[in-house]
């Protein structure tokens, strides 16, 4: 088979390595792709944006199976272009794909489908959206969030009227955001333990995947600025199994059942972000794609070969299929550039990969290098590893992507020291 996997980042490089040991691929690619990603697959130098670029490419190199790491091609349509020259696309089309391109839209369909969440209004006029927040009936804290995508930027917390009020203001009026802040969500604020969900739906049925926790924040004790993630362990210590009943039940099934009824039949990865409240179960975002870095702990927990899984899920045939998982943990700790969500340099030299990578149970994903073997591995982002391992526990998969970390060297490296910690104290 020939496997051509769309992306560069964290995310990109854990499906790469899960899919470069399956027997069953031939060839396998990766576009853009990145130094990391070119020891494990080819390079295709296209970018996720030139969607006619890679297009051509497929259907002159006739992959058997395409997968999209990203939302923005999804949401740009990239699975429906390749679906019409016959080509599997593991990845929902772009009116599946609503379900994290528009948070309205999100919103407005969990309203029709009686799925739990938070309660909203969505406004286009910075008007009528001031004149909410200013009325005295309107409760805080709550949310704003820009419509569409905004690269994980677009959502502003707001403690009092006046930030809420300011965070509407630029997005309407502006232009904080761009197009994906020219219409906003309100929300009341949940509260609890947030919580990620994944599943894998072929347009009707679905089959679960294995738990997992992510650590936002920037600093130790979900502290500091929001990120993309700093660190993610598997499995979750949140999601005993009538939670996870729960969820099934009253979000994904009737999910992907109101998709289907809609005619926006879900195919792919269905990425869940949940508050579990007092009142059970609500959730605060779909995403239509694999999460970074949860992707790094989900592939190699999973045992067995992940090829006729994405497959499965492309063509539409989940029946009878049942992922096995292995018996032990993963934990991954994100290594990042000094300064990362903010301000960051670039092209520092990093020491001690080779090291890392040689310990027991331990993968090195690269989320934002250049160079390589010959010239050096530098930093060229602002998460810049995922260093991820295994272990017959959490407690020894921590130690041993620690012990890993602390191999692993460049100027103004940062990362937090606290992963996964507190669900070993929760179990001890």
């Amino acid at each position: 088979m020939r496997v051509l996997v769309v992306g560069s980042g964290g995310r990109e490089a854990a499906l790469v390595w899960a899919l470069h040991t399956s027997p069953s691929i031939d060839r396998l690619c990766c576009a853009p792709g990145s130094a990391g990603i070119a020891r494990l697959a080819e390079r295709v130098p296209i970018s996720v944006d030139d969607i006619d670029g890679l297009v051509d490419h497929a259907v002159a190199e006739r992959y058997d199976l395409v997968v999209v790491g990203p939302e923005a091609p999804l949401c740009a349509g990239l699975s429906d272009r390749l679906r019409s020259h016959g080509i599997d696309v593991f990845g929902p089309s772009a009116a599946a794909a609503e379900l994290e391109g528009s948070k309205a839209f999100s919103k407005e369909f969990m309203a029709r489908h009686d799925i739990p969440t938070a309660g909203f209004k969505v406004f286009t006029e910075a008007d009528a959206a001031l004149a909410y927040l200013r009325d005295p009936g309107t409760r805080y804290p709550l949310v704003v969030k820009a419509d569409g995508l905004a690269a994980g930027k677009g959502v502003i917390l707001a403690d009092t009227a006046d930030e809420a009020c300011a965070a509407a203001a630029d997005m309407l009026d502006g232009g904080a955001f761009g197009d994906a802040g020219r219409r906003v969500v309100i929300e009341d604020r949940l509260v609890g333990r947030e919580v990620s969900f994944f599943v894998l739906s072929d347009g009707s049925r679905y089959v679960e995947l294995a738990t997992c926790q992510d650590y936002k924040r920037a600093l130790d004790g979900d502290a500091g600025n929001n990120t993309g993630g700093m660190g993610c362990y598997s499995p979750s210590v949140y999601l005993d199994a009538e939670t996870r009943r729960t969820i099934r039940e009253k979000v994904i099934e009737p999910t992907i059942r109101g998709m289907a009824e809609e005619g926006r039949a879900y195919r792919g990865v269905l990425y869940t972000g949940l508050m579990l409240t007092e009142q059970g179960p609500q959730v605060l975002e779909y995403n239509a794609r694999f999460g970074d870095p949860e992707t790094q702990v989900l592939m190699p927990r999973l045992d067995g070969d992940w090829l006729p899984l994405l497959q499965a899920c492309a063509r539409g045939s989940l029946e009878g299929v049942e992922p096995r998982w292995k018996d032990e943990a993963a934990v991954c700790v994100v290594m990042a550039a000094g300064g990362y969500p903010g301000s960051y340099e670039k092209g520092t030299a990093i020491a001690g990969l080779n090291d890392a990578e040689g310990q027991p149970g331990v993968i090195v994903y690269h989320a934002g290098t250049d160079g390589g073997d010959e010239e050096g591995w530098k930093t060229a982002g602002g998460r810049v590893l995922g260093v991820t391992a295994t272990g017959a526990t959490l407690a020894d998969a921590r130690d041993r992507a620690y012990a890993a970390v602390e191999r692993i060297r460049w100027d103004a490296e940062h990362h937090r020291t606290d992963i996964a910690l507190d669900a070993i104290k929760r179990d001890a």
